[in-house]
């Protein structure tokens, strides 16, 4: 269970993941040392999943969004599992939801400036294993996203 120090701690981390033990102490009240001992509980009991640098768009090579709705033939365990391991390894595809409502998935598909979305969907995503219909949705531009 959270307390009120770990929301505190967890809510300076959210906004700055570069923090040191003593920057986070100072920011929460508590001596680097007793900072660093918290942060280390909270990836102990799964609060904290991991650190990573975020990349701008700048450095991925400013690529184009594709949002796509993938619906599958049926639902069967097996289908969805054959899917799910496919898609784990397409490089394009940043991140994979799967969804209530009308589609099955929701994919966050990024273009290189070098590639196009028709060789995307047509050598990749039309092949993923139970698919029969793809709806994809061109983002205009990004107004916020949070970490």
């Amino acid at each position: 269970m959270l307390d009120a120090l770990d929301r505190k701690i967890l809510s300076q981390l959210l906004a700055n993941s570069d923090l040191t033990s003593a920057e986070l102490g100072e920011a929460v009240g508590l001596s680097p040392s007793a900072a660093h001992r918290r942060v280390g509980s909270l990836k102990e009991r799964g609060y904290i999943a991991g650190f990573r640098a975020v990349l701008s768009k700048a450095a991925r090579g400013n690529p184009s969004v594709v949002l796509v709705n993938v619906t599958l033939r049926d639902q069967r365990e097996e289908t969805m599992a054959a899917f799910e391991r496919e898609i784990a390894d397409v490089p394009e595809i940043r991140d994979c939801f799967l969804m209530s409502g009308e589609a099955d998935y929701m994919l966050h598909v990024e273009v290189r400036r070098d590639d196009t979305f028709e060789r995307i969907h047509r050598e990749t995503l039309a092949r993923l294993p139970g698919v029969t219909r793809l709806a994809s949705h061109f983002v205009i531009r990004e107004v916020f996203r949070r970490p």
